[in-house]
């Protein structure tokens, strides 16, 4: 009898540590189920008239520190149905170092037709999950062949405003009105015989020859450069300020003419006769400056400037007198 207890007593306990040892895998087990990756797939219809639109939500669950590999969507799920868009991912934190990230893909169809549409596949870590299936169904429109009346799948929509699209016409328009105004513009100073542009030009004040040549030698001479030991560009400058004074005076192209051939030409006129020793003089001392290197003294180098001078102011042409009134003799 004693045997007989016992054998039960020793049966129970061992019942209740198999019962004990397959709750304690079942909540292992549970517990790492919890903790792996899942993703699911779901529709906001089911059913769709052709060329409708519908939302395919994807829900993914997966540990905060797993490495994901989200599931690529193409521009075509199948053959048929079309992504239109795709929404920027939201992730939440559900706790416990959980997070959740969901996607919105924006999907149509304009095939009538049962479409399945495949499982998503996630890779997490190491582990490879998919999301379940999906059927779509994509209802034709009926169309009423008798009455001759047809309707599109949607009302026309009309596009927002965008400014940048309308930015070159406005260039047009206002291109032609400026145009226009420009026209009027001149045909108004046309009529009142008035110029077009009524800006003044600056009047660029003409300096006879003679004085330009006094202002140039006035200008050599303040430079005071046989002083410093320039003498050759002294008596060079003397020599092409005189020599442009004969071209602009007389109308002789003195620049491309020797010394010898100036002094020919200028010989005999009635206007140099008087100043005729002075110019000789400057140009032949500026000769042999220039090509003999001759060291002229202070008082040469005075000297060609003085008659310099001499030259211009006693070939200057005189203005002609004006006289104040005609008197008028009356006899009687």
């Amino acid at each position: 009898m004693k045997k007989e207890i016992i054998g039960k007593t020793v049966g129970k306990r061992r019942g209740w540590l198999a019962a004990t040892i397959v709750i304690a895998c079942l909540g292992i087990g549970m517990k790492a189920q919890a903790q792996q990756s899942v993703i699911t797939a779901s529709l906001d219809s089911t059913q769709l008239v052709i060329g409708h639109q519908t939302l395919l939500h994807l829900e993914i669950a997966a540990n905060q520190d797993s490495k994901l590999q989200l599931p690529y969507l193409p521009d075509t799920l199948v053959r048929g149905v079309e992504v239109l868009n795709i929404s920027k991912p939201d992730t939440v934190d559900i706790g416990n170092h959980r997070m959740q990230i969901k996607y919105d893909y924006l999907i149509t169809s304009f095939d009538s037709a049962l479409y399945s549409l495949p499982p998503f596949r996630l890779i997490a870590d190491k582990d490879t999950v998919y999301s379940n299936d999906l059927v779509l169904r994509v209802l034709t429109l009926s169309v009423d062949t008798q009455s001759g009346k047809y309707y599109d799948i949607k009302d026309v929509m009309n596009p927002p405003f965008v400014l940048a699209d309308y930015i070159h016409i406005l260039f047009y328009i206002l291109g032609l009105c400026i145009l226009i105004l420009l026209i009027v513009y001149v045909i108004f100073r046309k009529r009142k015989q008035q110029p077009i542009f009524p800006f003044k030009k600056e009047e660029k004040v003409y300096l006879p020859p003679h004085v330009r040549a006094i202002q140039a030698l006035d200008a050599i001479k303040e430079q005071k450069l046989w002083q410093k030991g320039h003498t050759k560009e002294y008596h060079s400058l003397i020599s092409d300020t005189i020599r442009k004074y004969i071209d602009e005076r007389f109308n002789v192209n003195a620049m491309e003419m020797t010394s010898n051939e100036i002094l020919q030409r200028m010989q005999g006129l009635s206007e140099v006769d008087f100043v005729f020793k002075p110019l000789e003089q400057m140009l032949v001392l500026a000769d042999f400056v220039k090509f003999a290197k001759y060291r002229a003294l202070p008082e040469e180098n005075e000297g060609s400037m003085m008659n310099a001078y001499l030259f211009v102011n006693g070939t200057t042409p005189v203005a002609p007198v004006e006289s104040e009134g005609n008197e008028e003799n009356v006899t009687h």
